[in-house]
């Protein structure tokens, strides 16, 4: 139904964004690709994914017309949800996700959070093909002026990790690694839990 939506960046952290436009503000899922790429944006034109569901309506937003079309396809997947989709393009750039499926490499889609092996080998069967034709190789913690540890739990637990555990694999980054950005933070502690 919404193709995109184009207006100024109210909120914005590794899970989720606030887009107004036209006096409404539109609360939009976002992965950590995306927010790599609007993170530095007062203005942006983020392409929409709309999900209609018996208790939600909701919209996920996608900086690329590449990220929302992968997207897409692994919703199509028996298993693969809205948020496991999210979840695996936060996960992996859509050129590594691409490659991956690609290359048949079940490892890798393990690693991610709610991805086992028959879901993995599932992935793999039906979207093969489709990625090669393509050309290319539950509570939400609303926050404000986080500090970059604080972003980084309030995105994970949106993702659906225990808040206890995120504290513990950020704490543990942070320990070995002063300098590491945000999206970095994220990544590895996606790895990790």
């Amino acid at each position: 139904m919404f193709e995109y939506i184009k207006g100024t960046i109210i909120e914005k952290n590794p899970a989720y964004c606030i887009i107004e436009t036209g006096g409404i503000g539109y609360f939009i899922n976002i992965s950590l690709t995306t927010y790599g790429q609007i993170q530095h944006l007062e203005q942006c034109k983020l392409l929409l994914h709309q999900v209609i569901r018996e208790d939600a309506h909701l919209l996920f937003g996608f900086f690329s017309f590449q990220e929302r079309e992968l997207f897409r396809q692994l919703i199509t997947v028996s298993g693969i949800g809205a948020n496991t989709g999210r979840m695996m393009l936060s996960s992996l750039k859509p050129d590594e996700l691409r490659s991956t499926i690609a290359t048949g490499n079940t490892a890798v889609l393990q690693s991610i959070k709610g991805i086992g092996l028959k879901t993995a080998q599932r992935i793999i069967v039906e979207l093969r093909d489709k990625v090669l034709r393509t050309g290319h190789s539950e509570e939400i913690v609303f926050l404000q002026n986080n500090t970059i540890k604080d972003e980084a739990l309030s995105a994970l637990v949106t993702l659906g990790f225990s808040k206890n555990a995120v504290e513990k694999v950020i704490t543990g980054i942070l320990l070995t690694d002063k300098t590491v950005t945000l999206e970095e933070l994220i990544k590895k502690a996606l790895k990790q839990l």
